[in-house]
């Protein structure tokens, strides 16, 4: 009895020692989540290999869950841990006409916000490269129609087809912007996921004359397609930056987990984005194949 009272001890001691063990050394795994739309997914992907190469496991059922009307509630909820954001129309998402055209001021106003939101969110540092909302018409239809800005639509609205994102009409720098100021109704637009190939299709197709796109969306170049200026400053400094939830930094190195994400933030322009979006949109590359890649080639994985 004292011998198997004795193993017993010893076998119970173990566990305990394994658990404690485990516990202190492990890392949460983290749930990535992200928008619907390819780039959203593809920054979302960039963040999560790059975690993984730190130790982390990460959870991907999160990753195109929808738009910001589904993203931005599964973030606060717990649903997801991260999401990738694009800070100008984050901002306008919870606090329309505050968005502005300076990174530095959308990035703070945003956290001001996020504080508050599901126990505390945490904007990291925002990327040089940024996307806005475009506009954009084939060359013959800005030939046609003399179109220039978008406040050349007004006057030739009724002769045009166009085509928004799915969440255009409660999106405060889409329909209720766009309208204020420049007189567009867009009550009877087309709504395709925006930044992304349906709507690039229906352009090309001539399914709709004008198409809001990404203005890394490489389709514009390669179909010679015109970005109309946006003359009155609607759309937002759309830089991206990492929001996580505090409640997971609290259970990291909060130094180390950020200083992962920020510096792959910084590595990432403009440029680059849209050589990457290229690469999925146009060369039909899979979104986590042009990740690594992304990621060797800068050093971050191996």
């Amino acid at each position: 009895m004292r011998l198997h009272r004795a193993l017993a001890l010893g076998a119970s001691m173990l566990v305990l020692l394994s658990a404690c063990s485990t516990g202190g050394g492990s890392k949460p795994t983290i749930k990535i989540g992200s928008d619907g739309f390819y780039e959203s997914k593809l920054m979302a992907e960039i963040y999560g290999q790059a975690l993984e190469a730190n130790g982390y496991t990460v959870d991907r059922t999160g990753i195109g869950i929808g738009t910001r009307k589904v993203s931005a509630p599964a973030l606060e909820s717990g649903q997801i841990d991260l999401k990738p954001e694009y800070i100008g129309s984050g901002l306008a998402y919870y606090e329309p006409g505050k968005q502005t055209g300076d990174p530095a001021a959308n990035e703070a106003a945003l956290q001001s916000v996020l504080n508050g939101k599901g126990g505390g969110i945490t904007v990291l540092n925002n990327s040089p490269a940024a996307d806005q909302n475009a506009f954009v018409v084939r060359q013959d239809t800005a030939t046609q129609f003399h179109l220039t800005k978008m406040s050349d639509l007004a006057a030739v609205q009724s002769q045009l087809k166009f085509g928004v994102a799915t969440d255009c009409p409660t999106n405060p720098v889409c329909g209720a912007a766009l309208k204020s100021a420049y007189g567009l109704d867009l009550s009877k637009a087309t709504l395709l996921s925006a930044c992304d190939t349906p709507m690039a299709q229906a352009l090309l197709g001539k399914t709709i004359d004008v198409g809001e796109l990404c203005s890394t969306q490489p389709d514009i170049a390669v179909n010679n397609w015109v970005v109309l200026q946006d003359d009155k400053e609607t759309q937002p400094a759309d830089n991206i930056a990492p929001l996580v939830r505090n409640d997971y930094l609290a259970k990291v190195d909060k130094a180390s987990f950020e200083k992962i994400l920020n510096d792959v933030s910084a590595k990432m322009d403009t440029a680059t984005l849209t050589q990457l979006d290229k690469q999925i949109s146009v060369d039909k590359m899979d979104i986590a194949t042009v990740a690594t890649s992304w990621l060797k080639a800068n050093g971050f994985v191996k």
